[in-house]
């Protein structure tokens, strides 16, 4: 019983690290908000791989999954860059810049719960992933304009619901005789997070913001080609027009 209900620990991990996150930032702590974040996308990441391991997948822990990805990486993100970024601005504007991200985060993890996905890859930027970039380029809030961090949070939030293709890694599973060392590897996380907060949480932005900008270059590419044919037929209807 207790082995089936591991992966389950790691979802309530996840979202306890979320809660937590939350109240960090409303205390003005955001770098350490940020890393609870990121800890709990390494809970999110183990919990579906210790589940394939023990064959302990559920619809229940499914739905878990889910709801508790929209606390962690949908509201606690936003939480975060609204505390630290937002609240100078417009409070109409900073509200609903802050609300659109966990909405289209709860629109993309609904589509991923009920429309057959591509073998591996993720239909749309996972949330995990928006909800890593958003909440450690908040960490860069000094450093850059208002603006550029509420275009950011848009993007990232289009990019959830969008319909690019983002490779997924579940390929890469945990064998059986290994979960045990998992929980090591979280005690490990949290303690490294807690010493080197800051310099931490900018330095996993970077992979993360790779991996987010990787979509947005696939939409690029498969946005020329259109313009391309566009322009190729109205070319053919000018020749034919000349010719008549």
């Amino acid at each position: 019983m207790l082995t089936k209900s591991l992966p389950n620990l790691f979802t309530v991990g996840n979202l306890f690290l979320g809660f937590i996150s939350i109240i960090l930032a409303f205390n003005q702590k955001a770098e350490l908000a940020a890393i609870m974040v990121l800890i709990a996308m390494l809970c999110d990441g183990l919990d579906g791989r210790v589940a394939r391991a023990l064959n302990a997948q559920s619809e229940f822990g499914k739905e878990l999954d889910s709801l508790s990805d929209v606390i962690s990486f949908g509201v606690a993100p936003a939480f975060i860059m609204y505390v630290v970024a937002f609240t100078g601005m417009n409070a109409a504007a900073a509200w609903i810049v802050t609300a659109i991200f966990p909405i289209c985060g709860a629109l993309r993890l609904a589509r991923f719960n009920v429309v057959a996905g591509v073998p591996g890859y993720f239909i749309g930027l996972p949330i995990p992933a928006a909800g890593g970039v958003l909440c450690t380029l908040a960490l860069f809030h000094n450093e850059l304009n208002t603006i550029i961090l509420v275009l950011s949070t848009l993007l990232l939030s289009y990019l959830m619901v969008s319909t690019v293709k983002y490779p997924n890694f579940k390929k890469v599973g945990i064998p059986k005789k290994a979960i045990w060392i998992t929980p090591i590897v979280i005690a490990i996380a949290v303690f490294v997070a807690i010493k080197f907060p800051g310099s931490l949480s900018k330095m996993i932005f970077v992979p993360l913001l790779l991996y987010a900008l990787y979509g947005l270059k696939k939409n690029v590419e498969r946005l020329i080609p259109k313009r391309r044919r566009k322009n190729k037929s109205l070319d053919d209807v000018n020749s034919e027009t000349r010719s008549m």
